[in-house]
């Protein structure tokens, strides 16, 4: 469930009312997403998203999500698109909340990605990449190599409940990618979030890329590391290679990688499934009784981080550049 606020009919006639967006005809919480509460509001012209935005979002750095938005958009990137009042402002207060409205897109997330979708993906999130040149503001990535460290710090006491072993692994995880991390590789805007829920679909056409609520400056391969995380795996954890191989190409032939990216392929998978082992394993470990979030499980990303521990170089995601 991704509703945590919520809403009296007066609360949101009064903050509807700067906007002219229509008249009302319907408005239920969507229960997709688990960091903000999102609401689907249909009015006589046309149907919107109306967000919250809950504690885990730092308010400081909404500015850059719904510019970012707009930047995009404005290149022809399928993403939401913010509604401004009447004032020109994006951003508004409902609920004693920080909150937006957006565009809303047509399409389905995929259940069970085929490669077509995984090349399609590539091909999205290269021309993210480079729409996202000329964004003026910065976020920095706080999840990565030291957001890592803090999440090893906060998880490693009681790791050994969730798997044997667990504990001492990222600790050496965490220590090793410390010290080997790529640094420097091209950069720019990420999504950094990009999974199969964020994505949509009409038939075989990807229609739209949303959920810009982890984006920040980091460099370019690591997305597309975790985009293969997210959407090469099969339901046993193994690699799909024909789906990895897809997306790689469609996103080379888009923006090519360089050979120093491709080198550090493995190396940023690896990254990447550390980062969501950690970040889940927090999650697991911290909800309380209770809660009517049910936390991702950590151990599919363990499995992940295995098969990256072995790969030695991007033949092994079946890439040749």
């Amino acid at each position: 469930m991704a509703v945590y606020t919520d809403i009296s009919e007066d609360q949101l006639a009064e903050f509807i009312r700067r906007y002219d967006v229509g008249t009302v005809l319907s408005f239920k919480g969507i229960a997709e997403g688990v960091e903000n509460s999102n609401f689907l509001l249909v009015t006589d012209r046309r149907p919107l998203i109306l967000t919250l935005y809950e504690k885990r979002v730092d308010p400081d750095d909404l500015p850059f999500f719904i510019g970012l938005m707009e930047h995009l958009a404005a290149r022809g990137i399928s993403c939401p698109t913010p509604i401004r009042d009447a004032d020109g402002k994006a951003l508004g207060t409902l609920a004693g909340k920080p909150a937006a409205m957006v565009t809303f897109l047509q399409g389905l997330s995929v259940k069970r990605p085929r490669r077509e979708h995984c090349a399609g993906v590539g091909e999205a999130l290269a021309k993210l990449h480079i729409a996202g040149e000329g964004f003026p503001l910065k976020r920095k990535n706080s999840l990565s190599v030291a957001g890592w460290r803090k999440l090893v710090e906060q998880t490693a006491d009681r790791a050994d409940m969730v798997a044997p072993g667990l504990r001492d692994l990222v600790i050496e995880e965490a220590t090793t990618l410390g010290q080997a991390w790529p640094f420097g590789l091209p950069g720019g805007v990420i999504h950094a979030d990009l999974f199969p829920d964020n994505v949509f679909f009409l038939g075989e056409r990807l229609s739209g890329v949303i959920d810009f609520y982890f984006a920040c400056n980091d460099m370019l391969a690591y997305d597309l590391a975790i985009c293969l995380n997210a959407w090469c795996f099969e339901a046993d954890f193994s690699l799909n290679v024909t789906k990895a191989k897809a997306m790689l190409d469609a996103y080379h032939r888009v923006r090519p990688l360089g050979a120093d990216e491709i080198a550090a392929l493995p190396l940023l998978c690896r990254g990447a499934a550390l980062r969501f082992l950690l970040t889940r394993l927090y999650d697991w470990l911290s909800v309380p009784p209770g809660a009517l979030v049910t936390p991702k499980n950590p151990l599919e990303y363990l499995a992940k981080l295995r098969f990256h521990r072995g790969a030695t170089d991007a033949s092994a995601y079946g890439f040749a550049a």
